[in-house]
């Protein structure tokens, strides 16, 4: 019992330092990935080939040598990193030897958001809501200006396809790291005072915080505004039964004058649930989705695209194919053509506004690729996540895994989304004192849209 219980208490920290993982695995679960993304990511034509083949190289004798199985995993996901895609990732094993920190230190807690391109605190534990005021800003991390911290010790480990999104996970994981770290933290408060803290992560056993964490948003969300106007959250799409749920608000959704659909809590799911639910919203009899292609290999080709030089493709398909192929950059474009909606409902056809924002991902976003051009549609609030695709899920060593995006998505008419988001038609960006206050200025600018 008493081993037990030693066992229980033993920091987290020393269990990070476990290396499990054999030298000849660290090397195999690094080119596992390095050879999968060489053969199916889709955007292998933006990556700067010479550097993740350099950075690959020097990995191969750096690697094996990482001191625990923790800081091998963070290093593939610097390698990852490079790829800049959102849906191409590396995993770390689900285990306690693996579990880091964000918010507790103790007799403190801090939870800090991206607002204004700034690391502020929104929510503390209780007793310390007088030390540290809500809105206060870390300026310094370690010695180092925040942006100067973000960019050397943060940014490099995140894989992301836009700036917006690598910056807000940055921030919001400014202060992730392992049970028995520490930061030392210049924090302005909204008066101008600083304050300076030192902070070691460990439990916190206060659990009260303010303010108040809100309620876990349902499924699909629900309510009238006045002047008729029915609000709907559709907060994912991961899950077939919102289709059901938003079947059930029919016969309430058919009184509404004008529409508000938010997105802004979608990270996506299945392209075809929340296709379901876009029928009834347009008269239309077909739907216009994304194109999308994916990088074909067909090994005889490249061999003889060894031999091909861009002149002799001119006139000639197969020569073309040799070279591109030769080059790892022929596509296959899958067949292309409408979707046809074949429900026999009433529609609901009124001024609608969809809330977007930037965690508004995945097959949220290909939601908004089928309702683009719908007249009665506009969209307001800001930039989506700007990465959807097909990933590749494979295991890794100790644990972990990894994917690799295969499938590229663009408008029909080709204009690419992924690497940009999906923007606006009225972008509307939250303040400092709209976090303070609660206040919600897209869904205020959506309802006097509809007003007018």
């Amino acid at each position: 019992m008493k081993k037990l219980l030693a066992l229980l208490f033993f920091p987290l920290s020393v269990f990070s330092q476990t290396n499990t993982i054999s030298k000849a695995d660290k090397i195999y679960g690094l080119s596992r990935f390095w050879q999968e993304v060489n053969y199916n990511f889709v955007y292998l034509n933006k990556v700067d080939r010479p550097k993740w083949d350099s950075t690959y190289k020097a990995l191969i004798n750096s690697i094996p040598e990482t001191k625990n199985d923790y800081e091998y995993y963070r290093e593939l996901q610097r390698f990852c990193a490079i790829l800049k895609d959102g849906h191409t990732n590396v995993y770390m094993p689900q285990t306690g030897a693996y579990e880091k920190m964000t918010t507790m230190f103790g007799d403190y807690r801090l939870f800090v958001e991206p607002i204004d391109g700034k690391a502020i605190i929104v929510r503390v534990n209780l007793s310390k809501k007088e030390e540290i005021p809500l809105g206060s800003e870390i300026t310094e991390v370690n010695g180092k200006p925040t942006a100067t911290y973000l960019q050397e010790t943060v940014y490099p480990y995140i894989a992301s396809s836009t700036t917006y999104i690598l910056e807000d996970i940055g921030i919001r994981n400014l202060l992730t790291s392992r049970d028995g770290d520490s930061y030392v933290l210049k924090i302005k408060k909204l008066t101008g005072k600083f304050i300076t803290l030192k902070l070691t992560h460990k439990p916190s056993a206060e659990k009260e915080v303010y303010p108040e964490f809100p309620a876990n948003k349902p499924l699909l969300d629900f309510k009238w505004y006045d002047n008729n106007v029915a609000y709907v959250g559709l907060n994912g799409f991961g899950n077939p039964k919102i289709d059901s749920l938003f079947i059930d608000k029919l016969p309430e959704l058919y009184k509404a004058k004008k529409l508000i659909i938010d997105l802004r809590n979608n990270g996506g799911g299945s392209t075809s649930i929340g296709f379901k639910i876009l029928q009834y919203l347009t008269n239309d009899t077909v739907l216009y989705g994304s194109r999308q292609s994916t990088r074909q290999l067909s090994s005889a080709y490249k061999a003889w695209g060894v031999y091909v030089k861009a002149e002799d493709t001119v006139d000639s398909e197969w020569n073309k194919k040799s070279l591109l192929t030769f080059q790892d950059n022929y596509y296959y474009h899958f067949d292309y053509g409408p979707e046809k909606i074949r429900l026999n409902a009433k529609r609901i056809v009124v001024p609608t506004v969809i809330l977007t924002g930037h965690s508004t991902a995945s097959a949220a976003e290909d939601f908004l690729i089928y309702a683009d051009g719908q007249k009665h549609m506009t969209k307001i609030g800001q930039r989506t996540f700007g990465s959807t695709g097909q990933p590749f899920l494979f295991d890794m060593p100790g644990g972990g895994s990894a994917r690799v995006c295969t499938k590229k998505d663009t408008y029909p008419d080709g204009r690419e989304f992924v690497g940009y988001g999906i923007k606006p038609d009225i972008e509307v960006v939250p303040g400092l004192q709209d976090y303070i206050k609660g206040n919600d200025p897209a869904l205020t600018r959506a309802l006097d849209y509809l007003k007018k």
